[in-house]
């Protein structure tokens, strides 16, 4: 029986994976923390905890305690943010995926590590289009190069130590359960709150800002399925390319009036624009889809109809 800690539960990623994690292997099971409260689906349907993955004593005490033996790690600093608080957002990402590594290092139950990394660690030396799983990666963004060092430390630990640690190079991801969280492809979310709310949005991106993006079943099907593979079929042992589908704010704003003609957007562009230009404008996820059977499911027309549907409800 797997006992898995996911630790970030309440953000975008973590407020889904833990219910689909539930279903798997039983709501008593699945231990969801955070430093705040949880929405209340993640409160009401199994144990939620404050935790915080800095305070490396307790969360030692809590492994040993519950008998973990999977942690899913999600806290960060987002991209945007991370500008904003660099040398704090360096302390936070970087200790925390430490603690959780050395952690599986010591504690002999705990099998399995998740951390996600991001099409962030690539910059403008990367290939833009379609950028291979084993390129250059030489970012200049806070987030980026603690995504780099993070997985450098994670094949480190698989290298040394035998630490099974797996991750994904996460696109932008799209969900109507979670609101965006400072990061630079939160437009792809806000944008459809917008058109619902006052049928109109200004972007902080370029309208041609094409980046890779994926619907969030997307996402925790790809990290179900990486996890669960046998550890023999896996050649990454620091992060896998996964690229979703890529778009930019103009392709996704057509989309959208086809459902509500009256929508315009407007262009007011940012900080993060000058983050996007460093970033891939498509990902060649060959290798994920080979190994572990990565696939998207959900194209550009898909997702618009879901969010749409998704956040109507939301507000209802």
């Amino acid at each position: 029986m797997e006992r898995i800690l996911v630790i970030g539960a309440a953000g975008q990623i973590g407020s889904e994976l833990v219910m689909a994690l539930r279903k798997i292997h039983g709501n008593g099971n699945v231990y969801a923390t955070d430093l705040k409260q949880g929405p209340k689906e993640l409160l009401e349907s199994g144990p939620f905890m404050l935790l915080d993955v800095m305070d490396d004593k307790r969360l030692i005490h809590f492994v040993i305690r519950h008998k973990i033996t999977q942690i899913y790690h999600l806290a960060a600093v987002l991209s945007g943010n991370a500008e904003k608080l660099p040398l704090q957002a360096w302390e936070i990402n970087m200790q925390s995926l430490l603690n959780i590594l050395d952690l599986a290092r010591e504690v002999d139950d705990l099998k399995k590590i998740f951390w996600p990394s991001s099409i962030a660690v690539f910059g403008t030396t990367t290939p833009r289009y379609n950028t291979p799983q084993l390129t250059i990666t030489e970012p200049n963004t806070v987030y980026g190069i603690s995504k780099v060092a993070g997985e450098r430390w994670c094949q480190y630990f698989f290298d040394k130590f035998g630490v099974d640690v797996r991750s994904i190079r996460y696109p932008g991801l799209i969900s109507h359960k979670t609101e965006a969280g400072g990061g630079t492809t939160d437009y792809a979310v806000e944008i459809f709150y917008e058109a619902i709310k006052n049928q109109k949005y200004e972007c902080f991106l370029k309208k041609d800002a094409s980046l890779p993006m994926m619907f969030m079943d997307d996402a925790i099907k790809a990290t179900l399925n990486l996890m669960e593979s046998p550890l023999e079929n896996l050649s990454i042992h620091s992060s896998y390319n996964v690229g979703g589908i890529s778009f930019n704010p103009d392709d996704i704003s057509k989309e959208i009036k086809k459902h509500i003609p009256e929508f315009e957007i407007t262009y007011k562009p940012d900080f993060r624009q000058a983050i996007a230009e460093t970033w891939p404008a498509s990902i060649d996820d060959s290798l994920a889809q080979k190994e572990w059977g990565c696939k998207t499911e959900f194209e550009l027309p898909e997702l618009t109809e879901a969010m749409l549907k998704g956040v109507r409800e939301k507000f209802a």
